[in-house]
């Protein structure tokens, strides 16, 4: 076990973590809403420091960021857990997972192992995913210092609830983000999530403060967070963070509690895209919808066709260094070069 950073000790052995928005107040022998995290006599202790539940190599595409080292590899890595409940989760198998059990999964994986592991496999990216790293502050924070070190990157894959005091600590290894802006209603927050909106929208605000490179993904959910309206509003809060964050729209597919509702309608995803692009943001991307043009990359000013993708993969770039090679615009992005 690790001592959790970010607690402050209470009366009679409680302590009160503050490393995310749930702020979760916790008796000794109990553990906060992550349920990684417990307090064992007036002392916060991470329970997944070092056990990683999955490990493997994926394209910088699938997390997806599509403006950050396109085409490169990453290092990602897991463990179980997560501050959110939600409905529709993916990875729920693991996320989940934690429960009442005694002793966390996991196979012993430490930071120094990280690192070399993604040096042995030529990742130029070390991306804390799957589930949600938040939990496993200590762990990602202490690899992504090892991983600066030895001139690697680091991306979070995250739900964006993140305390403001966590986030500035580790702002100075975290590269790149993908949050999940999953809806922006207060209801959709508490019922399908678990959380609030309020939290996730003062991160994305902070994330853009502090240099970090921000893209943003709303799973679009039929009848749920599919509306004219809300995606309008999704749209003109990003373009206000700055119209080049690239903004992925999401299919949904039936999974886990929400298996009665239907997949979304490539007709809603690509309504969302117009919303976006209407909206004046540049860069609009339709996701789990492979070999859709909305996949791609174009250059906002002239709309020439810049990276061909299909899922994963890219398949054709017409970029030179970080601009098109047409009109000579500058791409957005870290290093945005084939």
């Amino acid at each position: 076990m690790q001592e959790a950073m970010f607690y402050k000790k209470l009366e009679n052995k409680r302590v009160e973590c503050k490393l995310c928005a749930h702020s979760c107040q916790i008796s000794s022998g109990r553990r906060g809403i992550c349920r990684v995290r417990e307090n064992r006599e007036g002392v916060l202790y991470s329970l997944v420091y070092g056990k990683a539940i999955s490990s493997s190599i994926d394209p910088i595409e699938k997390k997806p960021l599509y403006h950050f080292y396109p085409g490169s590899n990453a290092f990602s890595v897991a463990t179980v857990g997560c501050n959110f409940r939600c409905l529709n989760c993916q990875n729920h198998s693991i996320s989940q997972l934690p429960g009442e059990r005694r002793e966390m999964p996991g196979e012993e994986l430490s930071p120094q192992a990280i690192v070399f592991q993604a040096k042995r496999y030529d990742c130029e990216i070390i991306a804390y995913t799957y589930t949600e790293p938040t939990i496993f502050f200590e762990y990602a924070y202490d690899t992504s210092k090892l991983a600066q070190k030895e001139g690697i990157k680091n991306v979070f894959v995250t739900n964006g609830y993140i305390s403001q005091e966590a986030l500035i600590k580790i702002s100075p290894y975290l590269d790149a983000a993908n949050v999940d802006l999953k809806s922006f209603r207060e209801d959709f927050y508490k019922k399908v999530c678990g959380a609030e909106l309020e939290p996730v929208l003062k991160t994305l605000k902070l994330m853009k403060k502090l240099g970090i490179w921000l893209e943003i993904t709303t799973l679009i959910i039929p009848t749920l967070n599919d509306s004219h309206e809300e995606l309008k509003e999704i749209a003109g809060f990003i373009v206000a963070l700055g119209e080049e964050t690239p903004w992925h729209l999401s299919r949904f597919y039936p999974t886990y509690k929400l298996r009665k509702l239907p997949a979304t309608s490539l007709e809603t995803i690509h309504r969302g895209r117009e919303i976006g692009l209407k909206a004046g943001l540049r860069y609009v991307y339709a996701g789990n919808v492979p070999g859709d043009k909305a996949e791609n990359t174009y250059c906002y000013h002239c709309g020439k066709l810049l990276i061909r993708r299909y899922g994963y993969q890219i398949k054709e770039s017409n970029l030179e260094e970080d601009r098109c090679k047409y009109c000579r615009a500058k791409i957005d992005g870290v290093r945005m070069r084939r």
